[in-house]
């Protein structure tokens, strides 16, 4: 069964959308949820006092909204040293403090820059995608995609770990010369993930296409699998309090 959620405007609203929902769900999870957001530059930062709320609770097991949505993209990075020093920064300052085994980081931005091949060599998937969206040769609006999953690295008998993310596809519209996202997550941790990846995928739409020279169309985000979960530290109230904080928030926020 698919559950395809109203699209949200923004970041912010549409993580609160899609944990509302899931949260309501038989033992809180759910197959194949679909989350749109309109505008996935807006609600992606902690001025936002849902995001702000989200930081708080995840905070007591020294996680964060930003560091989620960092191991998608390097924002800080790339407003300071542009394309393509920060990509440079990035895996000689950053990789190295990171790396977890020769496998997995946990950056998925490392799979998008070098994406290992059978013969030993890498590719940079996402300048090949801004280079064939530039090419006046190309005519094709849907040939976009980046791979996050590697089975020759990923596949194994462990239940966690690894990469969630596993699949996006850019689409160019032709109409209004916008980009749009398509992200694909095998498994979904709501409260602790979901904010984060949402940031960091819209940070990526508005990198790719600034750099494509088009407009930031909408992402779109299916889980294959979707759980309120309760990370540690917190009790299932913390979660439930979480939730009616932002609800409460977030209507405050349309009001003004």
């Amino acid at each position: 069964m698919s559950h395809r959620l109203p699209p949200q405007p923004d970041c912010a609203a549409a993580w609160l959308a899609a944990a509302r929902y899931v949260d309501n769900q038989p033992g809180r999870e759910a197959d194949n949820v679909m989350i749109d957001v309109t505008c996935p530059v807006v609600g992606a930062s902690l001025d936002d006092p849902i995001v702000s709320a989200v930081d708080s609770l995840i905070g007591r097991r020294d996680k964060s909204v930003i560091a989620i949505a960092n191991t998608i993209f390097p924002n800080a990075l790339y407003q300071q040293y542009g394309a393509w020093e920060f990509i440079d920064k990035f895996r000689d300052n950053v990789l190295p403090k990171v790396r977890k085994n020769y496998r997995w980081s946990g950056y998925y931005f490392e799979r998008m820059i070098d994406y290992p091949t059978p013969d030993g060599r890498s590719i940079n998937q996402i300048r090949g995608v801004i280079e064939r969206i530039r090419n006046p040769k190309n005519k094709s609006l849907h040939k976009f995609q980046i791979s996050l999953f590697d089975p020759a690295l990923d596949t194994d008998n462990s239940p966690y770990g690894g990469q969630c993310l596993s699949f996006m596809a850019f689409n160019l519209s032709r109409k209004n010369k916008s980009l749009s996202l398509t992200a694909v997550y095998r498994n979904h941790y709501y409260i602790e993930k979901l904010l984060g990846n949402l940031i960091g995928l819209g940070w990526l739409t508005a990198f790719m296409a600034k750099e494509s020279g088009v407009r930031v169309g909408k992402l779109t985000l299916l889980s294959v699998h979707a759980e309120i979960d309760q990370p540690r530290e917190t009790t299932r109230d913390d979660v439930r309090s979480l939730l009616q904080t932002c609800e409460e928030n977030r209507r405050v926020a349309s009001c003004c």
